[in-house]
């Protein structure tokens, strides 16, 4: 069986990404089509309301930096999230613009404590559905600030 498609950008199994709305720039993404929800490290502040839409504030920390990104969103949902451990978390999932390369977007987000992990950001196939293909074999296709990479070492 053979489907005719537009050409979707292909990305690698990391690219850098950016959440204009939230002031977060160039963040080191890995790419996931095992997790339906992409996933933000944040830890979350405070709910709120702002003309009649619900918000979270949350802190976005670099330790090795020693910076927090203090953001804001509009907070859609709680959600029982499974983590790649097989446990089930409720989270916070937020909706805001996200941009991979060329292209910018409305994307669901779970903000989660991610500090043990390599990457504070993971891109789950929800984002990419309909608008990207994967090439696990790569990093950084949609990242022109970094040269494409050829292999999976972080």
């Amino acid at each position: 069986m053979s489907l005719k498609r537009n050409a979707l950008p292909v990305v690698g199994w990391r690219e850098l990404v950016h959440l204009p709305q939230l002031g977060l720039h160039a963040m080191p993404a890995k790419i996931d089509t095992g997790a339906r929800t992409s996933s933000l490290h944040g830890t979350v502040l405070e709910e709120f309301e702002r003309d009649g839409e619900n918000f979270v504030r949350f802190a976005v920390d670099f330790e090795q930096q020693h910076v927090r990104q203090v953001c804001e969103a509009v907070h859609v949902d709680i959600r029982g999230i499974t983590s790649s451990n097989g446990e089930t978390q409720r989270r916070y999932v937020i909706k805001t613009p996200l941009r991979i390369g060329d292209l910018e977007f409305r994307a669901e987000i779970s903000l989660a404590d991610r500090r043990d992990m390599k990457f504070p950001m993971l891109i789950g196939r929800s984002s990419l559905r309909r608008r990207f293909v994967v090439d696990s074999g790569y990093s950084w296709l949609q990242t022109p600030e970094r040269k494409t990479t050829k292999g999976h070492k972080p």
